[in-house]
């Protein structure tokens, strides 16, 4: 019963972004809870177009699990490359791993591998979604359903703000969503492979990301602090576990 309320309640969503906002677009980043909005957006709301960022930098899993996600699913995933020239000259100028020596430089390169290609992959559109959650990181714990992005003039959704790490590995596992592998060696959080790690039983579920640096600075820039909670009407029972 509590599954079917959370599913509902994300379709419905779903649904009204997609007819209220279109052009609208779904960031994929391949981790779990974004794997679960590909489904539901794939059974039903597949106008929404679908995007993921290559970093050129991601571990040979995430490839994996996209190539079965092209076998799997007929909804198709759009894929963006940082912009060559740009990332030539960053790691000409400082390295191909000088993320690990300051703040900046890690946030240089998450600018050039990542910003920049999602200001691509988003321009046209009016809203765009993501699989944030509020449990994921102390960062996101204020984490709205719906605000006003300011960094890239348009809305923003977080369809599973409120959803617990349970209801995200019920869901795949009831509907046999495919997944990264990492995931089952101890990786809640995949990014790029140099800047991943897994955690052990008792860490922040992001723990492994980043894990030189301090759980504050543990953002990479796609999702901006520049952004206005919308209040909506919404209402989702808390999330625990099945």
């Amino acid at each position: 019963m509590k599954e079917k309320i959370l599913v509902d309640d994300v379709v419905s969503t779903l649904k009204d972004i997609a007819r209220e906002f279109s052009p609208v677009c779904f960031a994929n980043s391949l981790g779990a809870e974004d794997m679960v909005l590909f489904d539901l957006i794939a059974k039903h709301a597949p106008s929404i177009e679908v995007f993921c960022l290559d970093t050129g930098r991601l571990p040979a899993e995430t490839y994996d699990l996209l190539q079965r996600v092209k076998t799997r699913y007929e909804l198709p995933i759009k894929v963006y490359l940082p912009d060559a020239q740009r990332l030539e000259a960053y790691v000409n100028k400082n390295g191909p791993n000088a993320f690990y020596e300051t703040v900046e430089l890690r946030k240089a390169c998450c600018e050039v591998r990542k910003i920049e290609p999602l200001k691509r992959a988003l321009a046209g559109k009016r809203a765009w979604i993501c699989g944030l959650r509020r449990d994921q990181a102390v960062t996101r714990r204020a984490l709205p359903l719906r605000e006003w992005d300011a960094s890239n003039g348009m809305e923003k959704f977080s369809p599973l703000a409120e959803w617990a790490i349970e209801d995200v590995w019920f869901y795949i596992h009831t509907h046999n969503v495919p997944y990264n592998t990492l995931h089952d060696k101890g990786y809640p959080s995949i990014g790029c492979e140099p800047c991943t790690r897994a955690i052990s039983p008792g860490e922040d579920l992001r723990a492994g990301r980043w894990w030189w640096e301090k759980p504050e600075s543990k953002e990479c820039g796609l999702h901006s602090s520049k952004v206005v909670p919308v209040v909506t009407e919404r209402r989702v029972p808390a999330a625990t576990p099945f």
